[in-house]
């Protein structure tokens, strides 16, 4: 009886969370205090009846299975939220004007702030980010006691508690605002469409595309998990949600299972990196850049079609080594204009999406406002996708508890901010980067790019960009990088740490489904993402690549990207036509360095080179008859 009254709580819960973030989003806005008091109470709220205090293995959203005491304390812990959010909406003027003398009601409600949010994080996180944002308040407090080079001035509980739990620059900070105004409505967006059909169509329309070529089932988990990824905010969910068909498929291929794995953990990876939602970050970047969110949508755009390229040549070439051919042997590949004529409407609420944020230039809130609506109606244009009301209700539940992680990793996120703000430390931690790095831009990139991937382990995308955006992104740009190019050198690492050892969750996850070991998965996954590794560097030495400079220089710079990336990709697989020569690997490899710099001699040099090794290997040397790769050799 219990269960069934928590989980019509929850659903009630999550429609009020909905129509108010939609309330909000396409009608009336709301001052930024009460929006993210609400948005924050009621988030909490839901993390404590969804998911227990120790999570029970046999219930994804842990509302079977707890006992009456564990009940007791999770509805307090989701009644005193509500409450938080409450009294956030009703006295955010009150907060405003009283940060210098507070009342012991508002002390009591910072400390409930700081206290719900760890707890919420840690459920639905982990404890990674609640660990580290408890070590920052432990700083704030005992700061002032440390060495000189750490040490701050000291600061009273009334200061920190007000700071960290009460103001717009901790716990209610940016990162939280942007949740509570642009993630919840993207990701409800993108339950839409997944509810809608569009994530099925994304992936039959991935196989009518590429199925039927060579290695056609790992080319489908790419395109598939680009495609499903770029509106998704997980790369966990990305996995889950296509790895599920395109791991036992590739498996069936001819694939190693931790190669499978590798591959669909790495598209799902690379699926945060591509506009229009790039894992919910894309408006975090806007609001810390103080830009248009189009700018940042079009810095990210080369890179990450950079990424997907390089991956879809590693996979070919590796098919090409095992003679694998195309997918139709293993699945039915849909007629792509049968399939078009059926459900191609499915993608046209994407198409409204972006149409409203480029064209007349929408605020993202409205636009994905009116990109929610558009869903259902426009599934009225064929019978069989039109939307019930169950349909609807589904993807109302699923889009709030998946925006859940974000809000929580942002309220998180937050405390470590304030923190930061209050004692200087951003400032001090960019200095001790500069100066291990002795002033040298290639040094502080490789020391930035380990704290990115380490400062990533086990967090979302939003979570890893908020602090290293804090603490690493100002190095960088002290050394003359531009701001775009440094943020987005930052998020791209922080990203890659999902495929990085020893956390890897994307590569975890895709264990789980490829029934392989997830250290063996996350070292294949590496091995293969190893080229997206380096295409930071090239825009952050080149920035046409993010559209910074001319339509020549970013075309240019784009074209010697290519080559670059095919370069590198033939010398870390070795084979073109036949395996490659030792020595012509490691020529290819240079040749792809040189073409990283900027600089007209650069890429000359590099050019003639790739050039050379490969016309070489195409005419010069004999075609040796070589075996195909087995599985087992996989």
């Amino acid at each position: 009886m219990l269960q069934k009254i928590i989980t019509r709580a929850v659903v009630i819960l999550a429609f009020f969370l909905a129509f108010f973030h939609l309330y909000a989003g396409g009608i009336q806005i709301f001052p930024s205090m009460q929006q993210r008091g609400v948005h924050l109470g009621f988030a909490l709220a839901l993390i404590f009846l969804l998911y227990p205090f120790i999570k029970n293995p046999n219930s994804d959203e842990g509302i079977a299975g707890r006992g009456k005491i564990a009940w007791t304390t999770d509805i307090l812990l989701a009644g005193a939220s509500i409450f938080l959010g409450i009294y956030i909406y009703i006295y955010f003027i009150d907060l405003s004007m009283a940060f210098s003398s507070p009342t012991i009601t508002m002390m009591v409600v910072g400390v409930l702030s700081i206290i719900l949010t760890l707890e919420a994080a840690r459920r639905i996180i982990g404890w990674a980010l609640p660990i580290l944002a408890t070590l920052f308040l432990v700083y704030a407090f005992f700061g002032e006691k440390l060495p000189l080079l750490f040490a701050h001035s000291g600061y009273s509980m009334q200061r920190i508690i007000t700071q960290v739990g009460l103001s717009n620059e901790g716990v209610f900070g940016i990162p939280l605002g942007v949740s509570a105004t642009y993630v919840v409505l993207f990701v409800l967006f993108g339950s839409f469409l997944e509810k809608s059909g569009a994530g099925k169509f994304f992936i039959d329309l991935a196989f009518s595309l590429v199925g039927r070529f060579r290695g056609g089932a790992a080319k489908v988990s790419i395109v598939s998990s680009a495609l499903f990824g770029s509106i998704s905010g997980s790369q966990v969910g990305n996995v889950a949600t296509t790895g599920i068909l395109t791991i036992p498929l590739m498996k069936r291929g001819g694939y190693k299972a931790q190669y499978a794995g590798a591959v669909e953990s790495v598209a799902s990876t690379g699926g945060m990196l591509l506009p229009p939602v790039m894992g919910a970050v894309a408006f975090l970047m806007a609001d810390f850049l103080q830009v248009e969110y189009i700018q940042v949508a079009l810095a990210a755009l080369i890179p990450a079609l950079l990424y997907f390229i390089a991956i879809f040549i590693m996979v070919d070439l590796r098919a090409a080594r095992m003679g694998e051919g195309s997918q139709e042997d293993h699945y039915k590949v849909p007629n792509l204009k049968e399939m078009i004529v059926t459900k191609g409407h499915l993608i046209l609420p994407l198409v409204v999406l972006v149409f409203l944020l480029v064209g007349p230039q929408m605020p993202p809130p409205e636009a994905a406002f009116w990109g929610i609506v558009s869903v259902p109606f426009i599934c009225l244009l064929r019978k069989e996708t039109r939307m019930s009301f169950s349909n609807i209700k589904e993807a109302i539940v699923q889009g709030m508890r998946l925006s859940l992680v974000v809000a929580a990793a942002c309220a998180c996120a937050g405390i470590v901010i304030g923190v930061i703000n209050m004692t200087g430390m951003g400032l001090r931690f960019s200095g001790i980067l500069i100066e291990l790095s002795g002033g040298h831009l290639f040094l502080l990139l490789l020391l930035t790019m380990i704290a990115s991937i380490v400062m990533g382990m086990g967090l979302p995308p939003v979570a890893s960009y908020i602090i290293l955006a804090v603490l690493a992104a100002p190095a960088i740009t002290q050394l003359g990088v531009p701001s775009m190019a440094a943020h987005m050198f930052i998020f791209y690492y922080g990203v890659l740490s999902g495929i990085t050892p020893p956390v890897a969750i994307a590569a975890y996850a895709a264990s789980g489904i490829a029934k392989t070991n997830p250290m063996s998965t996350s070292i294949t996954a590496v091995r293969l993402a190893a080229v997206a590794f380096i295409v930071p560097f090239m825009f952050v030495y080149g920035p046409a690549l993010i559209f910074q400079g001319t339509v020549f220089t970013i075309l240019l710079a784009s074209v010697t990207a290519l080559i670059g990336i095919y370069a590198l990709a033939v010398s870390l697989e070795g084979y073109l036509k036949q395996p490659v020569l030792l020595i012509s690997r490691f020529m290819l490899f240079f040749g792809a360095v040189l073409l990283i710099n900027v600089g007209v001699l650069y890429d000359i040099v590099g050019f003639a080179i790739i050039l050379a090794t490969l016309l070489y290997e195409f005419k010069v040397r004999k075609i040796v008859s070589v075996p195909n790769l087995s599985a087992k050799e996989m």
